[in-house]
């Protein structure tokens, strides 16, 4: 049984400033990049038998500069869509509701291109892709990049467990991986967030 790799993009500006950058397409930066070319030694160890990406150009590019080669766009890795608390820090966010937790409350809508989502939604978009990805493990390792909320939700959904479970990880940190690998036939956490 192979592993599954999950790899969170590199820096881009408004994960610096801790902005909730879900449906917009923000770049990476010149140490984002940096960090995209880092994992490639560690990627080159696995013999990959499939990589997906979310079609962000940040999770595209991120893939590209590690050395990932055929990757398949999936529009079912895009990062949690925040709605009306898009470009907005949780700071910022509890200045108006200050108890807020996005795995409890989720999040208010947004405009017309982030009309937001909720936990059971991005949880179905991410079961989608773990269908996809089980009968391919049978033949070796797969690598999904994507992003910071959406790599904690597809590792907890991995382990079989609820999609709010996915407040119990620390936020990946840009440009790290995770495994998840099988032990007695059950999918465990071999590691999380390595840079």
């Amino acid at each position: 049984m192979g592993e599954l790799m999950v790899i969170r993009h590199g820096q881009t500006e408004w994960s610096v400033s801790g902005r909730h950058a879900g449906r917009t397409d923000v770049p990476l930066t010149d140490a984002g990049e940096a960090m995209a070319r880092a994992l490639a030694p560690r990627l080159a160890r696995h013999d990959l038998v499939a990589v997906f990406s979310s079609p962000l150009n940040r999770a595209l590019r991120t893939a590209e500069l590690a050395g990932l080669t055929g990757v398949r766009p999936d529009q079912d890795l895009t990062e949690w869509d925040y709605g009306g608390y898009e470009g907005l820090t949780a700071a910022q966010i509890r200045e108006s509701r200050p108890d807020w937790d996005l795995w409890r409350d989720g999040v208010v809508p947004g405009d017309a291109e982030h009309p937001g989502e909720q936990l059971r939604q991005v949880s179905a978009r991410v079961d989608a892709v773990l269908d996809r990805i089980r009968p391919l493990l049978d033949d070796g390792d797969v690598a999904v990049v994507a992003h910071g909320h959406l790599a904690r939700l597809l590792t907890v959904r991995r382990l079989g467990l609820d999609a709010s479970a996915g407040r119990l990880l620390g936020h990946p940190h840009p440009g790290t991986l995770a495994f998840l690998a099988t032990e007695d036939a059950q999918p465990v956490l071999a590691a999380w967030n390595m840079p």
